[in-house]
């Protein structure tokens, strides 16, 4: 009986374990910032969680969308970050059409592709 119950409390802990893990694939967004330049285009510092494992699985991307869909700008995260998490990276030079006031942040891995995390981020206007 004790072998038994062992056995079950193992498969359950094995198949929570596969369920976290499933879900562990996408990345996260933790916090994104945003200012002005005086030039009028925008900076934007994303922070990244993700647990990357080397060129074969890592966080790749991610990129500014007005809330009509549109693409504003994109940063391509160009290796893995596999001792740095969460991890920040910004882009600068991004041009937000006049009367937006929040933007949509959405990242990437190579493996799972989009995550289904958008990041509203309001603008300080």
């Amino acid at each position: 009986m004790r072998f038994l119950s062992a056995l079950i409390a193992l498969t359950l802990i094995g198949t929570m374990a596969a369920l976290s893990n499933a879900r562990a694939g996408d990345v996260k967004i933790v916090k994104a910032e945003a200012s002005q330049a005086a030039d009028k285009t925008w900076r934007f510092d994303v922070t990244l969680l993700h647990a990357d494992t080397g060129w074969d699985h890592y966080a790749d991307l991610w990129e500014v969308y007005a809330p009509d869909g549109t693409l504003l700008g994109k940063r391509v995260l160009a290796h893995p970050h596999v001792n740095e998490q969460p991890f920040t990276r910004s882009l600068s030079g991004v041009e937000v059409p006049d009367g937006t006031h929040e933007v949509i942040i959405k990242a990437r891995d190579s493996v799972h592709g989009v995550s289904p995390q958008e990041f509203e981020l309001k603008l300080p206007r």
